[in-house]
């Protein structure tokens, strides 16, 4: 896959700030298709840094209701990099 294809676009809650500053992990949505090596390889390609270990998980999208109809909202995957000791993502620390 192309890497740039892969991350759709970085995470920003509570609980992943407290995990970046604390145990550098960074939270990214991903491509539901890709796997982990797709997203370790992209992660290294797009911003130069050592990938240690990935996580994913796949959030269930709701089923919603107005009125009469009722619909599904779409599937998403989330990734969890742990980056090498020392290493940081500069989009994160611009925001």
């Amino acid at each position: 896959m192309n890497p740039y294809s892969v991350l759709l676009k970085p995470l920003l809650s509570e609980k992943s700030n407290r995990g970046r500053e604390n145990e550098n992990k960074y939270t990214f949505l991903v491509e539901p298709k890709s796997s982990k090596t797709d997203v370790k390889k992209a992660v290294e390609k797009v911003f130069s840094v050592s990938v240690v270990g990935v996580t994913t998980l796949i959030t269930r999208g709701k089923v919603k209701r107005r009125g009469n109809n009722i619909s599904k909202l779409a599937n998403t995957k989330k990734a969890v990099v742990t980056l090498k000791e020392g290493e940081k993502i500069s989009l994160f620390e611009d925001l």
